[in-house]
């Protein structure tokens, strides 16, 4: 009788104390359902960003770029500026940032395109004038890998030497190539995360909406829910020890200290060879002119040493 008296009291509340309990937990069930929700609004925007796209033409711009169409699996083919260098170099891919796009990049390309390499840019999904959704890294991988094996087969570039400049999720994607791809010869890795949910992180604390109590917990999870088919691939740091022998510039910016965070322990868990600089801004695409200069001149430096664009003897 007990037992179904309080089970009674607890639906029907007559005392203050249950009352008050049925209130609180009234009030923690509409929150956690709240918070639920524009978590998974948050996370809809980001798998969607806003896109800018800046078209070239072909036939005018400098450094004659030649369109060059490659297929994904998913989902569909692209499409990418090549600029063409020196015959039989290396190709140095250039993988925009999250938000970004390949106009965004071409002043990048054209310095690298100057000193001889091959370039080639192009847009992730969701980016430019790609529809579809972006997995924040896990699918772009594949996006630069369908790149390279297309690239591969011109007869104009080294088959076997390419380079990789990324900006966090080109970034994320190149390192995931290169640690299952021994064509990816020099890797550029500006503002790299080791997990996909890193950077839902980053994104909803720039919402503002963080502090709130597990708003980032259920817009992680959402994003887990978005992508279970990639549930079981890991962190970059678990497969970080197969790049040894490639060499590895990783930039942090020190105006975005959780991402330079985040880039310096990768960098510490990286084997030789690798380096690190540190830089008072970043985001090459919203850079000043001089700032710019500065910035490529880094990245010039480093593939010069690195994969130079004519192969030294011996290597």
């Amino acid at each position: 009788m007990k037992r179904w008296s309080i089970l009674f009291e607890l639906r029907y509340p007559t005392r203050w104390y249950t009352k008050l309990l049925a209130v609180i937990v009234v009030l923690i069930f509409f929150t956690v359902l709240s918070t639920a929700a524009i978590a998974s609004y948050l996370v809809y925007r980001i798998v969607e960003p806003s896109r800018t796209s800046s078209e070239i033409n072909l036939q005018s711009f400098p450094g004659r770029p030649d369109l060059v169409q490659f297929a994904v699996a998913n989902p569909g083919n692209r499409e990418g500026y090549f600029f063409p260098g020196f015959r039989g170099a290396p190709t140095i891919l250039v993988c925009h940032g999250y938000g970004s796009s390949r106009g965004e990049m071409l002043t990048l390309v054209s310095a690298l395109q100057d000193h001889q390499y091959n370039v080639f840019v192009f847009d992730f999904a969701a980016h430019g004038k790609n529809g579809g959704t972006t997995t924040l890294g896990y699918r772009e991988a594949n996006e630069v890998r369908a790149a390279i094996d297309t690239l591969a087969l011109r007869t104009d570039v080294d088959p076997i030497r390419f380079g990789v400049w990324g900006y966090n999720l080109g970034a994320y994607a190149a390192l995931s190539e290169a640690e299952t791809d021994k064509r990816v010869r020099a890797l550029v890795l500006d503002s790299i995360y080791d997990h996909p949910e890193q950077m839902v992180k980053l994104q909803v604390e720039k919402t503002g909406l963080a502090r709130f109590p597990f708003m980032v917990d259920f817009a992680q999870l959402s994003f887990r829910w978005l992508n279970s088919a990639f549930r079981h691939v890991p962190p970059l740091s678990k497969n970080i020890r197969s790049t040894a022998g490639v060499p590895k510039l990783y930039i942090q910016d020190a105006d975005d200290p959780e991402l330079a965070e985040y880039t310096r322990q990768l960098y510490l868990l990286s084997p030789e060879p690798k380096e690190q600089t540190i830089l008072p801004r970043g985001n090459f695409a919203a850079m000043s002119d001089d700032d710019k200069r500065d910035y490529q001149n880094l990245t010039l430096s480093f593939f010069l040493e690195n994969l130079p664009p004519v192969k030294r003897a011996g290597r």
